[in-house]
């Protein structure tokens, strides 16, 4: 899966590192053995962007001081990789070595000593799920061999999803759990959120990033299972416009991809498969790309051999269907009755068959 994750977006603005008055501060220094002679990026969550500093690297230290207003998970975008952590006003201190960046520890920050305690707690299940991830390519060519290793892979998630929520519940006043429900709220559903939402203390609801959780558990009630479709209407390949309302009395599958997203392309043959099964029994899918290049667009269309609806504002991350339904990570899919009511979301894999042929056979 692609996920639009902020540490993606770099933002020329940056994060104030003045003090005033005698304002508690945030400083960090890090001391990592190997690390060359650089720069690197510190990137804090901030509305739909981020705020970004460039810190200088010397001998394998650097040091910032800024303010943050909240305990927050920030970005340190190292040149091969990330590595995140939570950020507060403290003295914070990074160690480690260059060639094992996703190893670093960091002292200092009571947040983050919150988030080791939760990830130390489901590490039973993400020590499989790596094992698991570890025989993708084994198993792609045989149908039965993925299938179950697609369906090992969901009682893992479950079991993780499941431990996640019992810590939210658990630590209502951790900026941990309001980090972990808006991760969840990337690509969960809104009834569960928004109980879990409710649980959370009010010290967290009314944090920046708690208003903006609550922002999008609003967005994710008007695309939930049992909502009407959002109606809307884009171009396709041709430049014609296409309006979702025109396909009601079908069943529909709404597919949410782009062409430089992985996970979708590995999955576009299975949204085929099932195309060409159920093309003929009151069936279609309908593609809103995220692209925004044309010419990649159509390019990854003709390659995946794709004969449905496709569609594009090419508006990249910012296409308008995708913001109407609250779409954060692809690939995302919703399928539609022929009423035009929401029926299920991110089917995909065998998934996705066995609900068609539940509804179709």
């Amino acid at each position: 899966m692609h996920i639009k994750t902020i540490f993606f977006c770099l933002s020329a603005t940056a994060i104030c590192a003045c003090g005033t008055g005698t304002k508690r501060q945030a400083t960090i220094t890090a001391d990592i053995t190997g690390l060359k002679d650089s720069v690197v990026y510190l990137s804090v969550p901030l509305a739909d962007s981020s705020k970004t500093d460039t810190i200088r690297v010397k001998d394998g230290k650097f040091t910032w001081t800024g303010e943050a207003a909240e305990p927050v998970k920030a970005y340190l975008m190292f040149p091969t990789r990330y590595f995140d952590f939570f950020l507060e006003n403290s003295d914070i201190h990074i160690t480690g070595n260059a060639d094992s960046l996703d190893r670093l520890k960091v002292t200092g920050s009571a947040s983050h000593d919150e988030s080791l305690a939760y990830k130390a707690s489901i590490k039973h299940i993400t020590d499989q799920e790596e094992q698991l991830y570890g025989k993708y390519q084994e198993v792609q060519k045989n149908d039965s061999a993925k299938a179950a290793w697609e369906q090992q892979l969901d009682v893992l998630r479950k079991q993780r999803r499941t431990e996640t929520m019992h810590y939210i519940t658990g630590h209502p006043k951790s900026p941990v759990s309001l980090s972990l429900l808006s991760d969840m709220a990337i690509m969960g559903e809104y009834k569960q959120l928004d109980s879990l939402y409710s649980t959370l203390d009010a010290s967290m609801q009314q944090t920046a990033a708690g208003s903006r959780l609550s922002s999008r558990i609003v967005i994710l009630k008007k695309s939930a299972i049992g909502e009407p479709m959002i109606d809307f209407t884009q171009p396709d390949v041709n430049g014609k416009p296409v309006t979702l309302s025109d396909f009601k009395g079908k069943y529909v599958l709404l597919d949410f991809w782009a062409s430089w997203c992985g996970p979708c392309r590995a999955e576009n043959p299975n949204v085929l498969k099932a195309y060409n099964a159920y093309k003929d029994k009151n069936f279609t899918v309908v593609g809103v790309s995220l692209d925004d290049s044309g010419e990649k667009w159509r390019k990854a269309i003709e390659e995946d051999g794709m004969p449905w609806i496709q569609l594009s504002d090419l508006k990249g991350h910012r296409n308008e269907v995708a913001k109407q339904y609250g779409v954060q990570a692809i690939p995302s899919t919703f399928l539609l009755s022929p009423e035009g009511v929401i029926i299920a979301k991110n089917l995909r894999g065998e998934e996705l068959h066995q609900k068609l042929a539940e509804l179709m056979n």
